[in-house]
């Protein structure tokens, strides 16, 4: 299949304003608005914080067909670099989804192991982070637009294993660093969260706590991730332990939660207490000791 324009125009439409671009890797990133930008070899596929493509770095010559060969979804476009074969394998989402919220970590999560496993398959670098991709709208590369086709990640969870546990590898790269910065910071933030409530300190001192914690788990990544998504993590763990920490985030979680029991309630009989301790990271002794306090 020849080179579409009209699906050269959705990936020009579904760029950033400004994304990361450069001509030659090893000279660094550049920041150009897109019009600009998309004359480079190298840009930004992504929109930051947004999943909407997933690309694959295959650095063996003849890779172009590696999808095929391993009974892969046919892709959205291929990269092929004319000078020694290797090329970026491109699949579309259905759906796009953000990798900064932690109310979407299922989501995350579930397309990390997907990810991780179509990289194993088509012996994709695993040293790429992802970020950067082959330009299809520049010439200098042999692109082929294969389908129209968008995928959902259950479709594409069908043609690879997911019972495999995620490697250490897998989780520093892609988007398992996502996945690794959310639980090693919500861990660290149950119980670093007491103090900042216990002497009153403002939200904003519990931001920069819980940010500082991010960035330093950032940098345990051969590929950290931007600091723009670093900062947008931050903020949703932020807001999600205070939520649930905090007296009046408490309170509110607490009615919710309450509501919704009454909703699911039949009758008269006493509505069923479920395992709140669980969605607080806490044990059950805990969790009743803190209500007898609240009392």
């Amino acid at each position: 299949m020849a080179v579409s324009v009209h699906q050269l125009e959705i990936f020009y439409d579904d760029l950033a304003y400004k994304p990361y671009c450069a001509e030659y890797l090893d000279r660094g990133l550049d920041i150009l608005p897109k019009r600009e930008a998309i004359k480079r070899r190298y840009i930004q596929g992504n929109q930051p914080c947004m999943v909407n493509y997933l690309f694959f770095d295959l650095d063996h010559a003849d890779s172009v067909l590696a999808w095929h060969t391993e009974n892969l979804p046919i892709p959205y476009w291929t990269a092929r670099n004319p000078e020694n074969g290797h090329c970026h394998i491109c699949y579309k989402l259905e759906t796009p989804f953000p990798t900064t919220e932690i109310a979407s970590i299922k989501p995350i999560r579930y397309a990390s192991a997907i990810q991780a496993a179509y990289a194993k398959k088509l012996s994709s670098d695993t040293a790429y982070s992802r970020l950067i991709t082959k330009n299809p709208l520049n010439k200098h590369w042999d692109v082929v637009f294969w389908s129209e086709q968008t995928y959902s990640l259950d479709y594409l969870a069908d043609f690879v294993d997911l019972n495999d546990r995620p490697t250490a590898e897998d989780r520093i790269q892609g988007l398992g660093r996502n996945c690794t910065i959310f639980d090693l910071t919500r861990f660290w933030a149950y119980k670093a969260v007491l103090p900042y409530l216990e002497s009153k300190s403002s939200y904003d001192a519990w931001f920069n706590a819980v940010l500082e914690h991010v960035m330093k788990e950032n940098q345990q990544f051969p590929e950290p991730l931007q600091y723009a998504e670093i900062k947008q993590i931050s903020k949703s763990i932020t807001k999600w332990v205070w939520q649930r920490f905090s007296i009046e985030g408490k309170t509110e979680w607490h009615a919710k939660k309450g509501a919704k029991g009454g909703m699911k309630s039949k009758g008269g009989g006493r509505p069923s207490l479920g395992e709140p301790w669980k969605e607080l990271g806490i044990s059950r002794a805990t969790y009743f000791r803190r209500k007898k306090s609240e009392k």
